[in-house]
């Protein structure tokens, strides 16, 4: 089982899949550096990369490889989840364009919707057009995007490219490439060399092409003698592989630390910090090459003071709530007013509420001038938000229990975990919606063992609050 790794978390996890057998392939100059190590160039049965919003990372590639590296990265800690993709890389679909939008067109594929930008598309593409597409990106469950889909069916890989129907590079290298490794590649299919073929071994490309080739002879088996796209759409012809997306919650990122600590010097809260923003990400780097011990002693604190203050967020400027849900979701709840940052990871944010409808379990009316007060503190299993109306009388008190909150530049982040407790006007307190958390537990949504740790929060809030 061979992976290719790139992104914020690449060093850590070069040394948790290398050290539980698995190939890691590809990596980059640094890498080989850190690790004084040369790693081979050739085909990743899989991919891990980071998502955009540095949250997580998707794994996409053979499905048994894919399995056994989302197998490591769920035992890293209790709020590390994971979700497959219904459109994984590399299937292909026959779809019906459902919206056509100012870049590209939706495309419904039965089993979700992608996205076809215009260039990927071969001619005008319509409202109830029917195609053949594949998908060449996906996108976390928890994002507002669609995967990206494309005309043109291909086998796509970091050392080389097999497009159906396409021919044989003419580029330096192109055809010539081939008579040095003696392979060609399947009949019907032309072969393009990408960047990564540079530094393989002509034993290595040579294995490469015949993998693709397997992998083409699969498309071909699941798309000869099939029906057209506008007969059958929507409707998968060819499953392409897997992809799966893991989220890391603030635990599974201190255990990333300790992975990445057994390689190089690095800082308490290292993908913590590095997971809120760019210049945050840039600011560890440096840190860690200028001091041989920045704090590497291990655990889970971090300078949140220091971080929040060069950073974010702080004392009238705002935030939003990002509420992940078990099933991969993110509800954004709005951006509130940052009141205050305490050194010790407190944050307190006030949101002005609208009227209509009632608060969540509590009962009451939502009222003009009301005022929902939160408190979100880093590390922490919950937090509560007390709304009052415009005279300041409470009206109650929600506790949202959840996986550990990470207060990010922009946003307050965790993963709500169903159970909560509710502290009503007149002093009464109620744990709610314990059997949602019952049920996502028997959807698989939620893992057993996070689940026992909501109860027994939730247990611990209730009594605390009674």
């Amino acid at each position: 089982m061979s992976v290719r790794i790139r992104g914020i978390y690449t060093t850590a996890l070069t040394h948790l899949l290398d050290d539980a057998g698995l190939d890691v392939v590809q990596a980059s100059g640094p890498i080989e550096d850190r690790f004084d190590a040369e790693f081979a160039a050739e085909r990743a049965a899989a991919t891990v990369e980071t998502t955009d919003d540095r949250q997580g990372v998707g794994v996409s590639g053979d499905a048994e490889t894919v399995d056994r590296v989302v197998d490591l990265l769920a035992d890293l800690g209790r709020d590390a989840l994971w979700w497959a993709d219904p459109l994984p890389e590399g299937a292909v679909y026959a779809g019906e364009v459902t919206e056509t939008l100012g870049s590209g067109a939706v495309v419904d594929c039965g089993d979700g919707e992608g996205f076809l930008p215009y260039s990927n598309a071969e001619g005008r593409v319509e409202t109830g057009d029917r195609l053949r597409v594949q998908v060449v990106e996906g996108s976390a469950p928890w994002t507002d995007g669609r995967p990206v889909l494309d005309g043109t069916i291909a086998i796509r890989g970091d050392v080389l490219t097999l497009e159906r129907g396409g021919s044989n590079s003419t580029t330096a290298g192109g055809p010539a490439m081939l008579d040095v490794v003696a392979a060609d590649p399947r009949e019907g299919w032309g072969v393009s060399w990408e960047r990564e073929s540079d530094d393989a071994s002509f034993d290595a490309l040579a294995d490469a092409l015949s993998a693709a080739n397997d992998r083409a002879e699969a498309v071909d088996t699941a798309l000869d003698g099939t029906d057209p796209a506008a007969e059958v759409a929507p409707h998968r012809y060819h499953d392409g592989g897997a992809t799966t997306w893991v989220w890391f919650g603030r635990e599974s990122r201190f255990a990333l630390d300790e992975q990445r600590r057994e390689v190089t010097t690095t800082m308490q809260g290292h993908h913590r910090v590095k997971a809120g923003s760019s210049a945050a990400s840039a600011a560890v780097d440096y840190v860690e090459a200028l001091c041989s011990d920045p704090g590497s002693g291990g655990g889970t604190d971090f300078p949140f003071a220091v971080t929040a203050r060069q950073f974010g967020p702080q004392a009238g400027g705002s935030l939003t709530l990002g509420h992940g849900k078990p099933d991969g979701r993110l509800i954004t709840l709005g951006r509130a007013d940052v009141q205050s940052v305490d050194a010790d990871g407190t944050v307190t944010v006030e949101r002005e509420m609208r009227a209509g409808g009632e608060y969540d379990a509590l009962g009451t009316p939502k009222e003009a001038g009301d005022v929902a007060e939160t408190k979100l503190k880093e590390g922490r299993w919950w937090y509560p938000t007390t709304y009052r109306d415009g005279d300041g009388e409470t009206k109650g008190t929600y506790v949202n229990v959840c996986t550990p909150v990470e207060i990010f530049p922009d946003t307050a982040r965790y993963v709500d975990l169903h159970v909560d407790v509710v502290k009503h006007a007149d002093g009464t307190v109620e744990r709610v919606d314990d059997d949602e958390l019952d049920a996502a537990v028997e959807a698989g949504t939620v893992p057993e063992e996070l689940a026992e740790r909501a109860r027994s929060v939730a247990a611990a809030v209730a009594s605390a609050l009674a």
